[in-house]
């Protein structure tokens, strides 16, 4: 249930809209040959669920997640996809509970204390904090390090290359989700190489 063990090794995690299944393959390579070893793709676009098997399929050394999981209906679409663990914008009590009985691997959305206490109840120890920098922050994640010394966090939203490095700097900071690496007008245009070239740039840079 929690993500924790099946991302253990992932510092980046690209966080990706992608408009077009044809690309799924090509990207998933790309970004794994640059030493990224995981992807979430957010089912925010009609070709999400077939990117997704594609990946499943066709690069299988690739930890394929599916991203802005809001549903309990989508749970078992994304299952038959290929997906190997989702990801949440938050923590609805009911999508929880779906979850549980799915045994799907889950990294929750959390942006406040109470939401964080409310999902360590549940035994998720690694949870996204989102929107990062809209809700607080790198100061934020210092501030709730110490009264939570259990929780270790995925921070998303509004990070860039350079806000990356300083959020994996602080303790409870085991990864970030990140769209920065491919951005839209990259995967339009199919620039592969440059998308692995920015992947390569964030790996040298510590993450």
């Amino acid at each position: 249930m929690d993500a924790g063990d099946l991302l253990r090794n992932e510092k980046l995690v690209p966080v990706v809209v992608i408009e077009d299944a044809d690309n799924a393959i090509a990207l998933a390579e790309c970004l794994l040959g640059a030493g990224l070893g995981s992807i979430e793709i957010t089912l925010r676009s009609k070709a999400a669920l077939a990117a997704i098997e594609k990946i499943a399929l066709h690069v299988p050394n690739m930890i394929v997640g599916a991203g802005s999981l809001r549903s309990i209906e989508q749970l078992a679409v994304i299952r038959e996809a290929g997906a190997q663990f989702a990801v949440a914008p938050g923590s609805a009590p009911g999508l929880l509970d779906a979850v549980e009985v799915s045994g799907m691997p889950l990294v929750p959305g959390a942006a406040t204390a109470t939401e964080m206490m409310q999902l360590l109840e549940r035994g998720y120890t690694l949870q996204k904090f989102f929107p990062a920098e809209l809700a607080g922050g790198i100061p934020y994640l210092k501030a709730v390090g110490a009264p939570l010394p259990e929780l270790r966090f995925m921070p998303t939203g509004g990070i860039t290359a350079a806000l990356a490095v300083e959020y994996l700097a602080l303790p409870n900071v085991v990864a970030v989700g990140g769209s920065w690496i491919t951005p839209k007008n990259l995967l339009d245009a199919g620039d592969f190489d440059e998308i692995g070239r920015l992947a390569a740039d964030a790996i040298a840079s510590g993450m």
